[in-house]
């Protein structure tokens, strides 16, 4: 029995990478599935749902817009009759400045589409789940958020605001029967990420690409789609709150140098 059978899901930034790799695999586990992004590439996501024997529909979304994340949700549950699921996935990195010259313009950017665009989807999905038995809403962060040396400051700024933005939502939301989560990511090859993957193969030094962590690899977007099918499922009904680090255990470790520990 697939887990999500005639579940409704909603996916934001579906348009590549986690977010594409998610609706895949919703649709996968029965789920009918609204997939959204600012991009085209939302519609490629969908064609590849419809032959994998899924059911989505495309649609563009900028979470930026709080008006137009409300709208998107008022049509998630029209078309798919409900919503029991939303990936609040959306997400942009932004440029590698050092904290000091990093522009003003950049850190609004970043945090209007990073947390304020979470901060809609989680409001307006849980304002109707609230008041329709409940559902799950799981949120993308990253191992950014958790402390620095994975990302920009505004881009890991913004991630660390969303995992307390889904603890402070649990707690508030308690006894609605609506779960928030968030998953934090470490290195995943994703088109945020492809300019550090084209180095790495054109200098042939694909082997140092994730050799700080135990697994000594990158992950895959279909790595993290599997965390959020499992938080979006009845099998994850006793987790709430938490930020679930999908890293290949590189967040297990203080900084050391391998082989000179002692």
């Amino acid at each position: 029995m697939k887990r999500l059978t005639d579940r409704r899901a909603l996916v934001t930034g579906a348009g590549s990478g986690i977010g594409r790799a998610t609706a895949i695999r919703l649709a996968e586990e029965g789920a009918w599935v609204l997939a959204t992004d600012v991009t085209d590439g939302v519609d490629e996501t969908v064609r590849l749902v419809a032959e994998a024997g899924g059911r989505a529909v495309a649609a563009r979304l900028d979470v930026s817009d709080d008006g137009a994340v409300e709208a998107m949700v008022a049509r998630a549950v029209s078309e798919g009759g409900g919503l029991d699921f939303v990936h609040a996935n959306a997400g942009i990195s932004g440029n590698l400045f050092n904290v000091l010259d990093v522009p003003m313009e950049e850190w609004s950017q970043v945090l209007n589409v990073n947390l304020m665009g979470t901060v809609h989807t989680v409001t307006h999905a849980a304002r109707y789940m609230k008041s329709n038995g409940g559902g799950s809403i799981v949120c993308t962060a990253s191992v950014a958020g958790l402390r620095a040396g994975a990302g920009p400051s505004p881009y890991s700024a913004s991630k660390a605001a969303v995992i307390n933005l889904v603890q402070t939502a649990a707690v508030q939301l308690s006894g609605t029967g609506v779960r928030v989560n968030a998953i934090c990511p470490g290195l995943i090859e994703t088109g945020m990420t492809q300019p550090i993957f084209d180095y790495a193969r054109a200098n042939d030094r694909m082997d140092r690409v994730g050799q700080l962590n135990p697994t000594r690899r990158a992950g895959q977007p279909e790595e993290i789609a599997s965390v959020v099918a499992f938080l979006a499922s009845d099998d994850a009904s006793y987790l709430n709150g938490q930020a679930i680090v999908v890293d290949g255990g590189l967040s297990s470790s203080h900084p050391f140098i391998r082989g000179q520990l002692f």
